[in-house]
Parts: structure tokens; sequence; C-alpha cells
């Protein structure tokens, strides 16, 4: 599902009835139709707002008959029986059914980082939002066999060539209509349950179920069955429209009535004090789990102190190497929210920034600054949800990055310096969608995404050198971790 449209795409080979969702969809597409099912001018022509529509992070599933079954769809709606009838027939042709009403499901496997009980809540959570409006209902299977099975692969998983997974970003998952019962994820993403970074799991696989039960997609824009990445909001997770589907397929809940759920019930599946395996386990797990997993965030003060924060929590790694922690957010910084998006310590005043959504933070040590926290994309244009932070000295300035652009900002006023944003392209070799960012005590800047570094030489103006961060930067203290661990 949800994986970007790419010149290899042009000219995909026949679909067979039973293939997977590839990343093909809108290239079958005249222009002007595509248009119209998007809700953008239909001018015919590749326009930029066209080209802009199909380069959104969407599923890969072909769009060619999807905005005729959802024309069926209304129209039964509008016109009757004797319509629905008839859109029943040809949309259980086309895309096919189960016929019983109580499937089983099985995770066969998750990625490693994510808490084993935290992912099948949020399976389990994403089977209900259909039984809640259907007849159909979900178990999940104790042994190898089941009906639906959700599985992660990396790269080429025998799908084809056409189907095999492309590493982070692109195409994040795949599914297959009923019978064959299977959706496939890409186990190169990073996936997450808790955070407004990475892809949400829960959206994720909540759309692949959509698909394995025999749904098509939907043009309406709210809808989980969109082809484009929907983010968790305070609506309800499923539209009218999603409804309306998956009841034309299997009927009404046997109660009756439906019950919808709005996504905020479902930001934090993965909420660490919960652990069901015990606070004990989970102390002993949480000490270098940053090691093991990506971060939020990460910033180093003047005496070379990191900071690096994951959730509610966060780790400080001595100049020595030797980290403490993890410990809780507010402790330290009284009133900071979890799950922040970018951190940056200033060089200039001594002051530590915090970035969430569109507010930000200020404290001083460990004191929230009057007026604070501010919506900072009111007062000056600032990005939301920036991908990481940092004080660049050359600049003098906090940098903020987000997605393909940078952006140098005033700390007192938090307005954007004339001339900005600028092209990422500056920062010779700095890849999109950093999560962390700083400048070391070594003079070098380093940039994370996922597991990965790159060292940017700020003289040079360029990456000088990249690697696995956990292994290779011992001032990140994950050796330290390992060597006594060797020794217990």
């Amino acid at each position: 599902m949800w994986g970007c449209i790419h010149p290899g795409c042009e000219n995909p080979a026949p679909r067979r009835d039973n293939a997977p969702h590839t990343n093909d969809a809108p290239n079958l597409f005249h222009s002007r139709e595509f248009q119209r099912l998007y809700h953008l001018s239909p001018s015919g022509k590749l326009d930029p707002s066209t080209m802009h529509q199909m380069s959104l992070p969407r599923c890969g599933m072909n769009d060619t008959r999807s905005f005729a079954a959802w024309k069926e769809r209304v129209d039964a709606l509008f016109l009757g029986q004797r319509a629905e009838k008839k859109r029943r027939r040809r949309y259980s042709h086309q895309s096919g059914q189960w016929y019983k009403r109580h499937l089983t499901y099985r995770v066969v496997n998750w990625p490693w980082y994510l808490p084993q009980q935290q992912v099948h809540l949020a399976v389990k959570a994403a089977f209900e939002l259909w039984s809640n409006v259907s007849s159909l209902v979900f178990w999940e299977a104790t042994s190898d066999s089941a009906d639906i099975r959700l599985t992660f692969f990396h790269g080429d998983h025998n799908d084809g060539t056409d189907n095999a997974f492309d590493g982070p970003g692109g195409a994040l998952a795949h599914a297959f209509f009923p019978r064959r019962g299977e959706a496939h994820f890409d186990n190169d993403e990073r996936w997450s349950l808790d955070s407004s970074k990475g892809r949400n799991l829960f959206v994720v696989v909540a759309h692949e179920i959509g698909h394995t039960l025999g749904l098509e997609h939907s043009p309406v824009r709210r809808a989980l069955m969109s082809p484009y990445y929907k983010k968790l909001g305070k609506d309800f997770v499923l539209s009218w429209d999603d409804i309306l589907a998956i009841q034309n397929l299997y009927g009404k809940p046997p109660w009756g009535s439906t019950v919808q759920l709005p996504g905020k019930l479902f930001a934090r599946f993965q909420d660490w004090s919960q652990d069901i395996e015990g606070r004990e386990h989970l102390n002993r797990n949480r000490s270098a789990h940053y090691c093991k997993s990506f971060f939020d965030a990460i910033t180093e003060d003047l005496e070379g102190n990191v900071y690096i924060f994951k959730g509610g929590y966060f780790w400080t790694i001595s100049k020595a190497g030797n980290a403490t922690g993890p410990q809780l957010l507010w402790t330290k910084w009284p009133g900071l929210p979890s799950t922040i998006d970018a951190a940056a310590f200033s060089e200039e005043d001594g002051k530590f920034y915090f970035f969430k959504g569109g507010r930000c933070w200020r404290y001083v040590g460990s004191s929230l600054e009057a007026g604070f926290p501010q919506k900072c994309s009111n007062t000056g244009d600032l990005p939301r949800h920036p991908d990481a932070s940092l004080y660049f000295q050359p600049l003098r300035h906090l940098v903020l990055f987000k997605g393909p652009k940078y952006y140098v900002v005033n700390e007192e006023t938090f307005q954007v310096e004339p001339y900005y944003p600028r092209s990422l392209r500056d920062w010779g070799g700095v890849p999109t969608m950093t999560n962390g960012a700083l400048t070391h005590s070594d003079g070098f800047v380093y940039f994370f995404r996922n597991d990965r570094f790159w060292k940017f030489d700020p003289d040079k103006l360029q990456v000088v050198a990249s690697g696995k961060w956990a292994p290779q930067l011992q001032w990140l203290g994950c050796q330290a971790e390992d060597s006594r661990k060797a020794g217990a």
C-alpha cells in the first residue's frame, strides 16, 4: 500500500485478477479521468497539480476499476435495491469476497523494534474497525493456518519483480483480494505505533485489511480506502464510503447499528508503561533501547552531553560515551509532550528548543520560558512537524529541516530569515526525512535517519562519511552497552 509513483511504473505488465496492488496506478489513467477522480481541474493535461497529486505517498493498487465500483456504490445508495443488487454482482466479480463471515487472521512476523503485544493490539483494533460496521467476525489464529496472513518482507519476496519492496519510501505494502488472504509490508520502512514520524502501522494494516476483504479504492478524500496515505486525526477512522462499501459486500452488523471510533483512540498503542511483561523486564530493555531502533530527536549541549529522545523518554550520553536513562521527559523539561518532532540546543543563547506539530518550546535549563509553548507556524511560517533541527555555527542560527527544504530561524522571534527556505541540495549529500541532527564537539554535523548516519563537513559543505550509527559512533554509547552485556 501507499507507495510513491516512479518512472518504472509507466508501462506495467498486465494485471492478473488476483495480483497484488502494485505501484502502477495513476499511469493507467487518462489524465482527465484521474483529475476527476481526485478532485482536480479536468484539464486533460499533466499539469503541476496533477503531477503533484500523482507523486504523493499512496497505495500502489491499479485504480482503473475503483471509480466504477464507487459510482455503482453511490448509485445503490440513491437509486435503491435494484441498483444495489446490480452493483453487488459486478463488485463481487471484480474483486471477490469471502463466502463466510467468521475469518481468522495471523500476524506472521513484525518489525523487531516494536513490542509484540502492542503490534497484536494494533492489528486486532484494525480488524475490529471492519467488524464493528459489518457482519464479519475476526479471530486471531493460534496455528499456522489462517484465512488472512500479515507478513513483513525485505525486497523481493517471490511476488514478482514488479512487486519487490524498494526499501525506505516508495511502496509501503500491498495486499491480495479474496480469497488468497495475504497482506505484505515492507520491513525496511520505519513503522510506528505511537509517533507522528514514520508510517503508522495501524492505519496501513487497516487499509490493507480492506483490500483482503474485497474493497476497491475510494475517491472520497477522508476514506480509509482512499489510495493516499491517511494520518490519524480526531475524526472517525472509517468514512461513510468505507462503511457503505463493506456493508455492500457483507451486510450490516447483526445488532443493527454500526460502531464508529475516532482516530485519537488509536494514537498510542506503544505505551511502555503498560508493557504486560512487567516493569522489571521493561527497565532492563529500555537501557539501550535507542541503540536498537530509531529515535525521535537528538541534540548536544555545550558540555558535550548528547540527548536522545524517543516517545516520552530521553537518554543522556556523556562526552565519555556513558549512557544514562531512560528518564521521563517531564522530569527534566516539565510540560514537554512525548514524541517530539525535533530538538536543538543553541550555542548562541544556551537554551533548549523543541518542536512538535506547529508548536515550539524553549527552556533555560529545565525552566520553560514565559509565553511557551507557542504556535510557531503563526509567528514565522515555520514548517509543521519538522524532520530535524540543529544549531549551525557558520550561520549562528537554528536550522530546521523539512522534506527537501531547510529553514534558518531567528531564535528570539521565531521568524524565518530572509531568502529562506532553500533547497536541501545546499547540504551536499544530506538525505531528506532525517529524524535527528546535531553539531558534535568534533566540529562535524551528524544527520540521522533510522539506523544510519551522515557525517557533514561544514567547511566543505558536503557529506564526507556515512554508515550505521549504533556500531560506528562510539560517542553514542551503544558500544559501551554491548561491552557490559558481554561481561555480564
